[in-house]
C-alpha cells in the first residue's frame, strides 16, 4: 500500500533537520519568542525558590538552550522541548546551598552530571523508572508544588518596607495589595482557560504587563536583582572532610535521577504533543542535559531539562523545530546582560505565576488515580511527607513503604517465600534473560 502524504509529511527521512527548517523558520521565530516571554518570569522564581541568584538560572536558561539546539544537528532527543531550570529541583537546589553553600554548589553540580553521565552512557534511566513507580515521582512532584505555592503566597500580599506597620499587620496597604493580587489571579486564570490551547502565553503576557502598570500607580513589592558577576571557574569543592563528602554524593545520586525522571516523563509528554507525530529518543535528551549540566557548572549554574510547560508553550506558540530554542536563548541572554529591567516586574504577578506552577504540580495527582487506590494513596503519603520532611527524606521513606508493602501482599497474603519475592522484583529489570 503508498504511504499517505500525511504519513510522507511526518517520516524521518522528510522532516529534515531536528535543529533548524527553513520553511519553519517563522514558525520558530515566532515560537521562540512567546515561550522566552514566559520562560523568563518562571525562571526567577525558580531560582528564588533555589536560593539562586536570578542572573545565574537565566544564563543556566540561556546555557541549555544553545547545548540543546547543538545537540539536535547530531542526536536530536526531542523535536520542541525547552530546556530550562526545573520547577520539581527548585526544594533540593535550596537544600544544597543551605547544607554545603553557595561555593560548593558547582562542585555538586559537576558531579550530578558527571552521574548523569554515567546513565546516558550505560542506558540507566530504564531500571531508575523500574525502582521509582510513576506515581511516587507524581507524589514528589505534588509535594514540591505545595511547597512552592506556600513559597510564593507571602508575596501576594508583601509591600514596601515603608509602608510596613509596627502596630498593625493588615493596614491599608497590605490589604490592597492583596485585593490586587486576587484580581490578577482571576484575571490570569480565567484567560489561561480561555488560550491554554491555543495561545497559552496571553495569561502570562496581560498578567506581567498589567503588573508593571498598577506599579506605576499604586506602591507594591518590586522585584530585586543582584548584579552579580558571571565568571568561569574550576568547580572544585571547597571542604575536606569525608562525612560531607560522602553526602554531597549522595545529595549529587539523588539530584541525578530525579532530572533524570523529570526528562523522560517530559519526553514521554512531549512526543504526544509534537505536530509531525515524531518518536523521542530519550537517550539523546540525557546527553543534551548532562552536557548543558557540567558546562553549567564552570559558572556556578543550575540544573536544567526540558520543562513540560514551556515546552507545550513552544508546540502551541508554533514551534516546529529545535530553532525555536535558540531564540529562547537569545531572549533570556539579553535580561542576562541588562538584568536591570527585570527590575520593572512586581512581586505579585511573579507570586500568581508560581502558584499557579505550584497547583499544576500538585495537580498531577489527579492522573495517578488512574493507577489504583493504592498508587493514589502512596503518592499522597509522598507529597506530604516531601512537604513536611524534604525531598530526599520524603522520597526513600515512600520508597520503603512501599517495598514493605509489596513484600507483606506477596510473602503474607499470596504465601510466597522471601526468596522468591525477591527473584520476582529483580525479574523486573531482566532483559532478555539477563541483568545488565
Amino acid at each position: 500500500m503508498l504511504e499517505s502524504k500525511e504519513n510522507k509529511a511526518r517520516s524521518p527521512a522528510t522532516t529534515g533537520s531536528a535543529a533548524f527548517q527553513k520553511q519553519y523558520l517563522i514558525r520558530d521565530v515566532q515560537a521562540g519568542i512567546i515561550t522566552g516571554a514566559m520562560a523568563i518570569p518562571l525562571s526567577i522564581g525558580i531560582a528564588l525558590m533555589s536560593h539562586y541568584p536570578i542572573k545565574v538560572a537565566l544564563a543556566t536558561v540561556a546555557f541549555a538552550c544553545l547545548i540543546g539546539w547543538i545537540n539536535a544537528w547530531f542526536k536530536p532527543g526531542n523535536y520542541i522541548g525547552a530546556p530550562g531550570v526545573a520547577a520539581g529541583l527548585a526544594p533540593v537546589l535550596a537544600l544544597g546551598v543551605d547544607s554545603f553553600g553557595m561555593e560548593n554548589m558547582a562542585f555538586v553540580i559537576f558531579l550530578t552530571a558527571s552521574l548523569q553521565a554515567l546513565i546516558w552512557k550505560f542506558n540507566w534511566q530504564k531500571y531508575i523508572l523500574i525502582a521509582v513507580p510513576s506515581y511516587l515521582v507524581e507524589g514528589l512532584l505534588a509535594g514540591v508544588g505545595l511547597k512552592i505555592a506556600m513559597k510564593f503566597f507571602e508575596f501576594t500580599y508583601e509591600i514596601p518596607s515603608e509602608l510596613e506597620s509596627a502596630e498593625v499587620f493588615w493596614n491599608g496597604a497590605r490589604i490592597q495589595v492583596s485585593l490586587i493580587s486576587i484580581l490578577g489571579a482571576v484575571i490570569f486564570l480565567t484567560l489561561f482557560a480561555k488560550f491554554k490551547t491555543t495561545k497559552p502565553a496571553i495569561p502570562y503576557f496581560t498578567l506581567i504587563v498589567l503588573g508593571i502598570l498598577v506599579a506605576q500607580f499604586i506602591p507594591v513589592s518590586m522585584l530585586h536583582v543582584d548584579d552579580i558577576e558571571l565568571n568561569l571557574a574550576l568547580p572544585v569543592p571547597k571542604f575536606s572532610d569525608a562525612l560531607i563528602i560522602m553526602y554531597v554524593i549522595g545529595f549529587s545520586l539523588m539530584l541525578a535521577v530525579i532530572d533524570v525522571i523529570e526528562q523522560v516523563m517530559s519526553n514521554a509528554a512531549i512526543e504526544k504533543i509534537d505536530p509531525l507525530k515524531r518518536k523521542c529518543n530519550t537517550n539523546n535528551s540525557l546527553l543534551a542535559i548532562w552536557i548543558a549540566n557540567m558546562g553549567a557548572s564552570f559558572f556556578g549554574g543550575m540544573t536544567n531539562l526540558d520543562g513540560l510547560a514551556k515546552s507545550t508553550t513552544n508546540k502551541l506558540a508554533g514551534a516546529m523545530t529545535k530553532f525555536s530554542v535558540l531564540i529562547i536563548g537569545g531572549m533570556v541572554t539579553f535580561f542576562v546582560v541588562y538584568s536591570e529591567f527585570l527590575e520593572y516586574l512586581p512581586k505579585f504577578s511573579l507570586a500568581i505565576i508560581m502558584i499557579f506552577t505550584g497547583w499544576k504540580m500538585i495537580a498531577g495527582l489527579l492522573f495517578v488515580a488512574y493507577h489504583g487506590q493504592y498508587a493514589l494513596m502512596l503518592a499522597l503519603l509522598c507529597a506530604l511527607l516531601v512537604f513536611q520532611l524534604g525531598i530526599f527524606e520524603g522520597l526513600l521513606i515512600a520508597l520503603v513503604i512501599h517495598g514493605v508493602v509489596n513484600y507483606i501482599v506477596l510473602n503474607q497474603a499470596d504465601k510466597i517465600p522471601s526468596k522468591m519475592v525477591i527473584k520476582k522484583y529483580l525479574e523486573k529489570f531482566l532483559d532478555d534473560g539477563r541483568i545488565n
